[in-house]
């Protein structure tokens, strides 16, 4: 199922940070909001940069990199975008998307150049007046993958309609649980694909909440649904279901707990999770009274269907002991290698291969394939020689970009020649 994405938008400008249309009412840092938007709810998060300094800027520059690290979610930057160079600056620190708004002739003019050097999955048109819209088609023609439109007329929203193009609605928060009335039109449409959302501090924190609204008014949004209904779990005598939690990045153990039904439903409701207290007979959310919430990634069961897997982010210490995990007390350890890089290099080739098993429209992968082997070395040379380049500037950033560049073209060669890591490690083991 194609899901509606919701985007929380905010803005960076001198050090501070607020909604991205403008105002900077918030005291919390940059990263902080972002984490909280995306603990609750968030799929993507967008960066306005409205700095108007150079030194500004280079902060703000920053303050993405940060985010970016600190959350799961895609980052969309722009706002400040004067050249080429400053894509790259958004792109090297963290951004998934880069957005140009099209308002100003520069930008329009920089579009095609921007796509064909970073591929146009990376860039998008920001549309802010109606006047735009009679230009849409030319804006993707120039290798805008997406478009957002700044405003909320819904001519220009039926206009978008007329012309087939896909895009994302921006405007002002939800109303309670629910959408408000132009968002819940907006999002009906078969074209928007999602909404930027310029929320209130109170707002950031019950995204999930809006979603559960949403979803509710029929509106196909990505919240957890589970596969399996509770009836169909193995209690035990008490109608409870263990829960063995772990860390969904590092994979330690951090604690057990127990689900009964309620506990359960509220967990894929909010996304926290929701446990039952044996000793005090209640619900309790993991957190409430600490604050080290622990926010689902995924849950499973095992093959008997008497107990569940929760990965999490945890915020904090898991143990009441104030410990990272309640299984702080060894027994007995051998020494193993406690990190496997190629589990990432694997999980980013096996998306390339389900590309080329399943094309995907507007997929700078599937560009790649199309076009062949002949563009596939060009762009793998390309990306060797910008590897050399960035070792000579003093800026370790670019060079850690490049070679991830550089390592994504080559499993797309790898895809094309039907290689696998299984190969090419076993390879340089035998050397």
């Amino acid at each position: 199922m194609e899901y509606k994405r919701l985007i929380a938008g905010f803005s960076q400008k001198e050090g501070k940070t607020g909604s991205w249309n403008g105002t900077y009412s918030y005291e919390e840092d940059l990263t902080g909001l972002f984490v909280r938007a995306c603990d609750n709810g968030a799929d993507e998060v967008l960066i306005w940069d409205r700095s108007e300094t150079d030194e500004d800027h280079e902060a703000v520059i920053g303050a993405i990199r940060q985010a970016a690290r600190a959350i799961d979610a895609p980052v969309i930057a722009g706002g400040r975008v004067k050249r080429l160079e400053d894509v790259k600056k958004y792109l090297y620190a963290g951004a998934a998307a880069v957005f140009l708004d099209v308002s100003l002739e520069s930008n329009e003019d920089m579009l095609k150049e921007a796509a064909d050097r970073f591929g146009p999955e990376k860039i998008y048109a920001w549309l802010p007046e109606a006047s735009c819209m009679a230009k849409g088609s030319v804006y993707r023609e120039l290798g805008a993958s997406m478009l957002i439109l700044g405003m909320k007329e819904l001519l220009s929203l039926q206009e978008m309609e007329t012309a087939g193009l896909s895009c994302l609605i921006a405007g002002d928060g939800y109303e309670g649980e629910a959408a408000g009335s132009w968002l819940k039109q907006a999002l009906g449409s078969s074209q928007v694909q999602g909404a930027v959302l310029s929320l209130s501090e109170e707002e950031t924190g019950r995204l999930m909440e809006a979603k559960q609204g949403f979803k509710r008014e029929g509106i196909p949004v990505d919240t957890f649904e589970t596969s399996i209904q509770w009836k169909d779990f193995k209690k035990n005598e008490n109608g409870l279901v263990p829960v063995i939690v772990q860390d969904h990045k590092t994979e330690e153990v951090l604690m057990l707990a127990y689900m009964n039904e309620e506990a359960f439903c509220a967990t894929l409701s909010t996304g926290r999770m929701t446990y039952f207290s044996r000793s005090r007979q209640e619900l309790w959310i993991k957190g409430a009274t600490s604050g080290h919430f622990q926010y689902v990634k995924s849950l499973r069961i095992d093959c008997d269907k008497d107990t569940i897997l929760a990965k999490v982010r945890q915020v904090g210490a898991a143990c009441h002991t104030g410990n990272r995990s309640c299984f702080f007390t060894t027994l007995a350890e051998k020494e193993d290698k406690k990190v496997n890089p190629l589990r990432v290099f694997e999980d980013v080739f096996q998306v390339i291969l389900d590309r080329k098993e399943h094309p995907k429209e507007g997929s700078y992968t599937n560009y790649l394939f199309d076009k062949g082997i002949d563009k596939i070395l060009k762009k793998l040379g390309e990306e060797a020689t910008e590897i050399v380049i960035a070792a000579k500037n003093p800026d370790p950033e670019e060079i850690k970009y490049e070679i991830a560049d550089f390592l994504y073209h080559m499993m797309v060669l790898m895809a094309e020649k039907g290689l696998s890591w299984e190969e090419i490690t076993e390879e340089l083991a035998n050397r």
